[in-house]
């Protein structure tokens, strides 16, 4: 699964700011039912017969939480906009607003309650509909809240719930990505692991695969409205295609490498991006594709979580850092100077100085571009909450500067390798504080400056590395001829 910490970019807000003070489908909704539980405050259809002080029905929708939470957002957007729904500007209030929540830790919950009761206090009148995995975890709660007409247990129930309320043309998939120059597609829902630190597998079990025809719809649909690059996620994609052939015998396995192989023969200019892998799932077939897929990203984030096998095997985490190790060298062995990202949790319990000392030098030995560092924040219901040796909370936050200081080094190493060489880079806007400057990402997920204006926005140029610095590498402008990677 991918965990995206609450303090980096989980709230994204359709239709307008109003929320001054906040931080900033049938087959493509998956499994998230715990309980047969169904709360629907109201029983009229409510959005089919809101009439709008506006002369039309607006609506304004909040995303918490993870790429997958973000892709479902959008195809809600979608489907409402279809019914006749437009989004609220900045300076009005929305009849409708739309919340999807986060419970991977307890600051997404806290932060799910407080969006929905500010969207309540800067939207008078309006009507809130809440999902996501908050949502489905404590729907009671959430229905005690102000301004929640329907809480959405199991989105696998939202068609049926939205055409209940009136909207009733639902989308299949998405065909833009609002506010974004990249486009994220789901490929899968659910997890069926069982890591001890987790609540996601508890609010979204089971497995569930999008068809390889869908997806490739979809994003055949993103290219052609000038998406540049696809990002496949999900919340077990290393999972993609395990739930369609298990228990059927007759029909060849379909997996998320024989993904890559089909949505690459898709012409254009344009790359596709994997959100995340377990090293588990990193196998022979796995490592062909990666090097044999021309539009495939060379950047890759396996979650390690931690450098210590007595901390992972307590985490119920499936390999050793050997393995995980031996499976970053591989993919290196086959690719050129590939980038790879992580997720590591600091101050699991029971993790003593010399467990985080062997996280260090397995950091160092992976040589991270990025590290996405979370404190432990125990999960009522998982195992992990009561375990003993809880971490002081002094002890994991100088944990967590030593390692933020060790991935300001790691990133500055791995941007040093790649000066000289060609990049292309997806410009994402411009420097604010660097006229003539634009920003972007090249394929290996490092942050690029490069010169160029607002044209250059949502396209591909190339460049040449030229500067490396912690945070970024700076590249001069090439024209003429392409980029080799």
């Amino acid at each position: 699964m991918e965990i995206v910490a609450l303090e980096d970019a989980v709230v994204l807000i359709n239709g307008g700011s109003s929320m001054t003070g906040l931080v900033p489908f049938p087959s493509v909704l998956g499994p998230e039912s715990v309980s047969d539980i169904h709360i629907g405050v109201g029983t009229p259809p409510i959005l089919g017969a809101l009439s709008s002080r506006h002369g039309d029905r607006t609506c304004r929708l909040v995303t918490l939480g993870c790429k997958v939470n973000q892709y479902e957002t959008q195809l809600v957007l979608e489907a409402l906009e279809r019914n006749g729904f437009r989004e609220a500007t900045e300076d009005e209030a929305a009849d409708l607003c739309v919340v999807n929540t986060c419970t991977v830790t307890s600051n997404g919950d806290s932060r799910s309650r407080q969006v929905i009761r500010q969207l309540a206090k800067h939207n008078p009148g309006t009507r809130t509909l809440v999902m996501g995995c908050y949502a489905t975890r404590d729907p009671r709660a959430v229905s005690d809240l102000p301004s929640v007409f329907e809480v959405v247990t199991d989105k696998r129930e939202l068609p049926d719930i939205l055409a209940r309320h009136g909207i009733v043309d639902m989308p299949t998939g998405i065909s833009r990505f609002e506010g974004r120059k990249r486009a994220y597609v789901k490929v899968q829902d659910g997890c069926i692991l069982k890591c001890s630190y987790c609540i996601i597998p508890q609010v979204r079990p089971g497995l569930r695969s999008r068809s390889p025809e869908d997806i490739e719809a979809e994003v055949r649909r993103l290219i052609d409205n000038g998406y540049r690059e696809i990002i496949l996620t999900g919340i077990h994609v290393g999972h993609y295609g395990v739930d369609t052939t298990r228990g059927r015998s007759g029909l060849p396995p379909f997996r998320l490498w024989h993904l890559f192989r089909k949505l690459d023969r898709i012409p254009g200019a344009w790359r596709m991006r994997l959100s995340s892998i377990e090293a588990a799932e990193i196998d022979d077939d796995f490592i062909s594709a990666a090097g044999d897929c021309e539009h495939l990203c060379p950047q890759f984030h396996p979650a390690l979580q931690s450098g210590s096998n007595s901390v992972l095997q307590r985490m119920r985490r499936r390999y050793t850092v050997e393995q995980f190790l031996g499976k970053l060298n591989r993919l290196r062995e086959r690719l050129d100077n590939p980038g790879f990202t992580t997720d590591v949790i600091v101050g699991f319990p029971g993790e003593t100085d010399e467990d985080f000392q062997q996280t260090l030098e397995a950091c160092r030995q992976a040589a991270f571009l990025k590290i996405h560092i979370f404190p432990f924040s125990a999960r009522r219901e998982t195992p992990a909450a009561t375990l003993p040796d809880q971490v002081h909370g002094t002890v994991r936050a100088e944990r967590i500067r030593i390692l933020e200081r060790l991935e300001r080094d790691l990133a500055h190493q791995y941007h040093a390798s790649l000066l000289g060489r060609e990049l292309e880079v997806m410009v994402e806007g411009e420097c604010p504080a660097r006229a003539g400057w634009v920003h972007g990402t090249d394929r290996r997920y490092v942050p690029i400056e490069i010169p160029g204006g607002p044209a250059d926005v949502g396209q591909m140029i190339s460049g040449r590395a030229t500067r490396a610095t912690q945070h970024f590498l700076e590249a001069e402008r090439e024209t003429g001829h392409g980029c080799t990677q």
